[in-house]
């Protein structure tokens, strides 16, 4: 298949894919006589992982070489990093959720302050151990 039916498939442009080519993520694929790229089922489904990883917000180059490994025949071997790497991205979320969490409760109550009348300087600036007090 042709870039332009990949890249539909896959719900990504052509711009993308050759981008991993050109960064060496995928390999280069075989081409025709004519010179155009030609695609095969594997290199869908290797593109359909790298992308999925993605999704799951790894690196594209760890993602790359996840998909890749998989392409190989070791597809277990991906399963038991996998394992280790989600375990690791859900902890920096929850860290993350928390931030954010406390990031709004901070916003909250400067917006009270503000909406009271208070003067928004000596809010803003507030240092962490200052704003847990005043929590």
């Amino acid at each position: 298949m042709r870039i332009g039916e990949l890249a539909a498939r896959l719900g990504i442009t052509p711009h993308a894919i050759r981008l991993y080519e050109r960064e060496g993520l995928v390999p280069q694929p075989t081409r025709q006589a004519n010179g155009y790229r030609d695609y095969s089922e594997r290199d869908v489904e290797r593109l359909r992982l790298l992308i999925g990883l993605r999704q799951l917000d790894l690196p594209l180059v760890q993602a790359a070489e996840l998909a890749g490994m998989c392409a190989a025949g070791r597809c277990d071997d991906v399963s038991v990093e996998l394992r280790t790497v989600l375990a690791e991205k859900r902890t920096d979320l929850k860290r993350r959720m928390d931030d954010m969490r406390h990031l709004d409760r901070r916003l909250a109550h400067l917006q009270g302050d503000l909406a009271a009348g208070e003067a928004p300087r000596p809010l803003i600036s507030f240092g962490e151990e200052d704003w847990h007090d005043a929590m």
